[in-house]
């Protein structure tokens, strides 16, 4: 694959830190497509960023407390309401749908997109390893992916359908992929400045570079 990087101005990405997130590894990763990465839960340098990349790992219910507690969930909707990028990644992706549930328990999300959460009906579960996703032709964020590239995953919970009709026909309707463990699941959505992924990029190799870097290119 070439170079990822450009000549043109760094964007400046904020990995968020609300204790419940590959942080590291996403800083890595974004720094090697040439983002200017920072760490950090700080407001002002979460607003002002380029980008926001939310991570997560762990479960629905803690990771939405950790970002409560971290006021990240008003920073999302702060940067949503302005029109400034977001991408959530693992749980990072499944708390902006409107709930999660895990052993029968209900936790409210970000409700950023309606859905649930719900456990994967597979017969091996957790879904961890490599596997493709099925992905608009218009798609953004696996332009220039072919359709045969491998994502990692990690996970126990998906969401089974999309639930977001859009009406208004000067609304662009969201971008939605797909993938398949025992059961279609929501792979990754992309929805103006709201970009989300159920895999891990960071961990994607080469495909997971690219993705990042088209995510960089819109910001």
């Amino acid at each position: 694959m070439s170079d990822l990087t450009n000549s043109t101005t760094a964007k400046n990405v904020v990995v968020f830190d609300y204790g419940f997130g590959n942080v590291r590894s996403a800083e890595r990763a974004l720094a090697h497509v040439g983002a200017q990465v920072e760490i950090t839960r700080d407001y002002d340098k979460a607003m002002a960023a380029d980008g926001l990349l939310v991570p997560g790992v762990g479960a629905f219910a803690a990771c939405m407390n950790g970002l409560r507690e971290a006021r990240g969930d008003w920073i999302v909707g702060r940067r949503l309401s302005g029109g400034r990028p977001v991408m959530g990644i693992c749980v990072g992706m499944q708390i902006l749908f409107g709930r999660g549930i895990e052993h029968g328990v209900q936790a409210e999300g970000l409700d950023e997109w309606p859905g649930t959460v719900e456990p994967l009906r597979a017969p091996v579960v957790p879904h961890m390893g490599w596997n493709t996703v099925k992905a608009p032709e218009d798609s953004q964020l696996f332009a220039g992916l072919d359709e045969g590239e491998r994502y990692y995953f990690v996970h126990s919970y998906a969401v089974r359908t999309w639930e977001l009709e859009v009406t208004n026909p000067h609304m662009p309707s969201p971008k939605v992929s797909w993938a398949t463990h025992g059961e279609p699941f929501v792979a990754a959505v992309e929805n103006g400045p709201l970009w989300a992924t159920q895999f891990h990029p960071e961990k994607s190799g080469d495909a997971g570079a690219r993705l990042l870097r088209n995510w960089l290119d819109t910001l």
